[in-house]
């Protein structure tokens, strides 16, 4: 399965036809899924009529390729996947489990979830299959692997990859006012003073989501982490061998403060400061759009939230630039993304995840998003195939030699803390409590067992 779903497959099953019906005229002719060699899934047995259901955070409208690329999975083994997206998932999934009402397979956003289901509900999850273990072994690097490990069993491979780690802008807006694309950390609050000089407010930020309200502020406090005390110390943050209240923490804190407590600079076409904490995370960057924002920090999944007809480009609409730092020697980068784990061991499933962690099916999900949006660590992925300029850019920061990755600590941290009091301590923060008090209390919420 590692290298055995050929390329052709991928083009003819994400191409479909021009009127959206696969259906031929006249009983003539050949449908697009037709032309696909199904010989390599015949290793999986005969699958058809089984079912497999998916849960996930992910929904429109990165739903839609996201089920685009499962069309040739379907098509030869006969499994009809039941796809399920949901805001409320990281809630919704635990008490699912606990009810007995598991989805076949969840794709987990957070590693520090992952370790939570293995230790309180290990009858739940099943391990992965060795081909998955085959697949990741041979497309990803062994830190991916290990974040889909729980004490050396390894359960989950790895889905997509975010690039965290960007500021978007009007490059139009930009040429305007004549002002440059910052190299610095520096040079960004410098710009962001002199857009206040000249009578505007720089920055526009979300950080509502539902249950999960308050994680994009909880990424906009690790990418400063990362750029003020660096990533050893962020290794330590996050595995708790520093306390969460930290001084060097408490720091990074403050330096976002800068931006997001500041009222010179938030929020932007939106409201107050406090603002920031009811703004839907989808929604905060549109005040670029209508020029009364300049500036908003968002991974490179933003480029799909954008409106129906926003061109994201160098010369479009809207663009991103690397999130700048004042480090000279790395080149710091905040990632995530998702991990495929399974609550049942049918052939079905197994054939699925190992579907999901192969090289083939990442270059079909490439070719299945033609409005960009996504990339994966998975080097069997043809950067050629990604469908942006804006993509490309996000593989290349992947790929940059003097880049330092870490995967989004809140994500690693254990579930109550990185998916609980990290979240609540962000709106908490936002709307007046000061670094100290978040900090203090969501140290005393670390479980004592981790």
């Amino acid at each position: 399965m590692a290298g055995g779903i050929g390329f052709a497959l991928a083009l003819t099953a994400c191409g479909g036809s021009d009127s959206g019906d696969d259906s031929t005229e006249g009983g003539g002719g050949e449908t697009a899924a037709s032309s696909i060699d199904c010989a390599p899934y015949e290793e999986f047995g005969d699958l058809s009529g089984t079912t497999v259901s998916v849960y996930t955070s992910i929904v429109e409208p990165e739903q839609a390729t996201q089920e685009a690329s499962y069309d040739p999975f379907e098509e030869c083994t006969g499994v009809t996947v039941e796809y399920e997206g949901s805001r409320e998932f990281e809630a919704q999934l635990l008490v699912r489990i606990q009810a007995g009402n598991a989805p076949d397979i969840a794709y987990l956003p957070q590693p520090g979830l992952l370790k939570t289901i293995v230790g309180d509900y290990p009858e739940a999850i099943v391990p992965a299959p060795d081909a998955t273990a085959a697949n990741v072994d041979e497309f990803f690097s062994e830190s991916w692997k290990d974040y889909g490990s729980v004490d050396g069993t390894f359960y989950a491979a790895p889905l997509g990859a975010n690039v965290k780690s960007f500021v978007w802008y009007s490059p139009a807006m930009f040429e305007d006012a004549g002002y440059e694309i910052p190299e610095t950390w520096d040079d960004m609050m410098d710009l962001s003073q002199q857009i206040v000089d000249d009578g505007a407010m720089p920055w526009c930020a979300g950080v509502e989501s539902g249950d999960a309200t308050g994680w994009a502020g909880t990424d906009f406090v690790e990418d400063v982490v990362l750029r003020t005390a660096g990533p050893d110390v962020y290794d330590q943050w996050y595995t708790h061998e520093i306390p969460f209240n930290d001084p060097q923490i408490n720091e990074a804190f403050d330096t976002a403060g800068e931006i997001l407590k500041n009222p010179d600079y938030v929020n932007a076409g939106l409201g107050g400061v406090d603002s920031i904490a009811t703004t839907p995370w989808t929604d905060a960057g549109f005040p670029i759009l209508d020029g009364t924002c300049w500036l908003h920090r968002a991974a490179n999944f933003y480029a799909t939230q954008w409106p129906e007809g926003t061109t994201v480009a160098e010369d479009g609409d809207v663009y991103a630039f690397y999130l700048p730092t004042n480090q000279t020697d790395i080149k710091p980068v905040l990632g995530g993304g998702e991990f495929v784990a399974a609550f049942n061991d049918r052939p079905e499933v197994q054939a699925f995840q190992t579907y999901l962690s192969s090289a083939d099916w990442a270059n079909a999900k490439a070719l299945a998003t033609p409005a960009g949006g996504w990339v994966s660590a998975n080097n069997g992925l043809d950067p050629e195939n990604l469908s942006t300029d804006f993509d490309k850019l996000s593989a290349e920061i992947l790929a940059d030699p003097n880049a330092v990755i870490r995967f989004d600590a809140s994500d690693l941290m254990p579930g109550e803390v990185g998916a609980g009091t990290f979240w609540t301590g962000i709106v908490n923060w936002l709307t007046g409590a000061s670094t100290e008090e978040v900090t203090d209390a969501i140290e005393a919420s670390w479980p004592a067992s981790s």
